[in-house]
């Protein structure tokens, strides 16, 4: 290096900064022991923002645009220097560029279930995660607060604090809602608008602002996932006992147009599952809610009380032909009218012979009872 070189390289006379990297929040400009020239040029581009911290104390923050480094536009390092009358000579201060851009998809979710109680399933645990966007607003305090000396500050070292800040305050937000958990997925937004109000304050204290900040799922155990959807099936199915014989007339269409391969064995087996089927389709259809609790001819239902016992019918000779049968009502008529009288000939099913009217105890008892004769007579 020449002596030319040398002398050049003592003094910095250019400051800026390009970031090629998608994570820097914040880089140090370096100068390697060298000093500040008097005059030089500051190029803060689009998105940046430079700092001036002078022996640790913050002095001067530029915002975009370019500037000529003199005693006007630096007055808190002026100050810092005890430059009262100005200067000319070369001087010493770190130049920290801050990325003021937004970074976005930036993961936050809870490492362990949160405990809430739901108004609908009681004390629950449940899990959330989103993403949100995040931009540094206060360089000066940004640095003060979070950087420090580093010289080369990247998102993932902040983005752990604030995903823990997010979390505790995402418990309070969600047990403070009042929402079901049933009914959280319809109030993602309303969650993530309370969330960004809880967080507010505590990244305003950092200066750090967070933008878009996004609720995008809320699960609960797999236990409880499972039982739920348990639940919707049954109620998808519907009623229970219409789609129990749904599916066994569909299981007989299916052996019917299904014989299957293996011959008599093959033939009788499928023969006897449709007669076992069927039989299941017989007694379903005989529950309650099925076609009527009874079938034909007074058959009992299973599982019901039995039918009730039917009064026995008649059959008379009256007049030397044979009549009937008369059911209990009609034989009271006949007997009024005089048609049938005690020593009329009766016959019922169950009866071995014909047998006088007066004999047969279900038929003598709608005779009028006769009084004994009178004492005496």
């Amino acid at each position: 290096m020449g002596l030319f070189d040398k002398i050049r390289g003592e003094f910095i006379d250019i400051i800026e900064w390009t970031d090629s990297s998608p994570n820097t929040l914040v880089y140090r400009f370096e100068r390697h022991g060298n000093e500040i020239k008097y005059g030089a040029q500051l190029t803060v581009r689009e998105g940046q923002n430079a700092v001036f911290i002078d022996e640790g104390q913050l002095a001067d923050v530029f915002p975009p645009g370019m500037y000529t480094l003199e005693t006007s536009n630096l007055p808190i390092l002026s100050t810092l220097k005890g430059w009262k009358y100005g200067f000319e000579s070369p001087f010493k201060a770190e130049v920290y560029f801050v990325n003021m851009r937004q970074f976005t998809d930036q993961k936050w979710g809870t490492k362990n279930p949160v405990t809430m109680r739901d108004p609908e399933f009681g004390p629950v645990r449940v899990r959330a995660f989103g993403t949100y966007a995040m931009r540094v607003d206060d360089p000066g305090k940004f640095i003060q607060e979070i950087v420090g000396t580093d010289g080369h500050f990247t998102t993932d070292e902040v983005t752990d604090q604030v995903r823990n800040v997010l979390v505790a305050r995402f418990s309070d937000a969600m047990a403070s809602s009042g929402i079901p958990v049933l009914d959280m997925a319809a109030n993602y937004d309303e969650l993530g608008e309370k969330l960004g109000d809880r967080v507010g304050d505590d990244m305003e204290g950092y200066g750090i602002e967070l933008r878009t900040l996004l609720v995008e799922n809320i699960s609960l155990p797999p236990a409880v996932e499972e039982a739920l959807d348990k639940r919707t099936s049954m109620g998808v199915l519907g009623d229970l006992d219409q789609y129990t014989k749904f599916q066994a007339a569909e299981a007989i269409g299916d052996i019917a147009n299904n014989p299957g391969s293996g011959g008599m064995a093959a033939g009788g087996m499928g023969a006897g599952m449709g007669f076992a089927m069927a039989n299941q389709i017989g007694q379903a259809m005989n529950q309650p809610g099925g076609q009527g609790g009874q079938q034909g001819g007074g058959q009992q239902t299973p599982g019901g009380p039995p039918p009730i016992p039917q009064a026995p019918r008649f059959y008379a000779a009256i007049d030397g032909q044979q009549t009937g049968p008369f059911d209990e009502a009609a034989l009271k008529e006949r007997i009024a009218s005089g048609s049938i009288t005690k020593n009329t000939l009766v016959w019922s099913q169950g009866m071995a012979e014909w047998t006088k009217a007066g004999e047969v105890a279900a038929v003598s008892k709608h005779f009028g009872a006769t009084p004994p004769p009178l004492p005496g007579s």
